[in-house]
């Protein structure tokens, strides 16, 4: 049997993508969740005997489940740019990790791939907000202007469907969108043919409206957060909002905290563009947080902690 599991957001199903196009394995099984369900291996804990290829899932986050899977005589190929931690020693996993703040897991496999599939890659960093990352991939193949625009608005449409706190919160499910996209080689006939794309924009426009009204915490840092009510609006805007804002103000850090159904608290966290550092560790250092240097977050931070959170956010950036 041959398995994917890959992350829910645009970068998880275009780094999929990519290798599918250059190595089809149309009986794979699908893996996948909404963005923020990273531990995506504890899924098929069961599986033996397999080849399975993990996609932008943390591996530190996924260890308990990646040492079993191991010992059961499975084969793993490992393409991440989260934190790793430690990697095992084994044959029977090949790792491409790199938590350089300035990649993702789309345009690790498009090294891999030696850019076969490049134009795929560059909607991926534009949708994990790497656009210097992305600007610089579209220069080197000569795309113009227009193109890079749509190349843009299709990977921050991808990674605007990922978030939620379930599936039901999204417009649709990864799997059906990776399988929408899958039949296309080139993303601009996609853009050309696709009618979810219509779906995405239009909710996406409707969601963002509700976002940008929404008032920023009043804070004497120069660092920005904002607040936003337990919506499924809230949780799917969250990604595209935080990078908007990020954008905005390159040399302040962003969080944005959204109460969940159990009155949990859902964080983004976004590192100074300038100095892209440290939103891993600060959402590590509390209960169900991760992510990546640049970008991170907490899944259910207990509400009586966000007092200690936005202490320790402003005092982690307040340079």
């Amino acid at each position: 049997m041959n398995y994917d599991v890959f992350n829910g957001d645009a970068d998880g199903i275009i780094a999929l993508h990519q290798l599918r196009l250059s190595n089809p394995i149309p009986d794979a099984v699908l893996v996948t969740g909404v963005k923020r369900d990273i531990r995506l291996l504890d899924k098929i804990t069961t599986v033996e005997k397999s080849s399975i290829t993990v996609l932008d899932i943390s591996l530190d986050s996924n260890r308990e489940s990646l040492l079993q899977l191991l010992q059961q005589n499975n084969t793993i190929r490992y393409i991440d740019h989260h934190f790793a931690g430690e990697i095992p020693n084994s044959t029977d996993l090949t790792p491409h990790l790199d938590p350089s703040p300035n990649t993702c897991t789309s345009l690790i496999v498009d090294g891999l791939l030696d850019g076969r599939y490049r134009k795929w890659a560059i909607a991926a960093a534009f949708g994990d907000n790497l656009h210097d990352a992305a600007n610089d991939a579209a220069a080197a193949i000569h795309l113009e202007q227009k193109q890079v625009a749509a190349l843009r608005e299709l990977g921050e449409l991808l990674n605007y469907n990922g978030y939620g706190a379930e599936l039901s919160d999204l417009h649709f499910t990864p799997d059906v969108l990776y399988q929408a996209l899958h039949p296309y080689d080139n993303p601009f006939h996609f853009l050309e043919d696709s009618q979810d794309l219509a779906v995405l924009r239009q909710g996406f426009q409707e969601d963002m409206k509700l976002a940008m009204d929404r008032p920023e915490m009043e804070t004497p840092h120069k660092n920005r957060v904002y607040i936003f009510p337990n919506a499924p609006w809230a949780r799917r805007v969250a990604g595209v909002f935080s990078n908007l804002r990020a954008r905005e103000k390159q040399d302040s850090a962003h969080a944005l905290i959204v109460e969940n159904n159990d009155k949990t608290l859902r964080i983004s966290v976004r590192a100074p563009l300038q100095n892209k550092k440290n939103a891993d560790t600060l959402c590590l250092s509390f209960p169900t947080g991760g992510g990546r240097s640049a970008a991170a977050g907490i899944n259910q931070l207990p509400p009586d902690m966000l007092d200690s959170f936005i202490d320790r956010f402003h005092s982690t950036f307040s340079t």
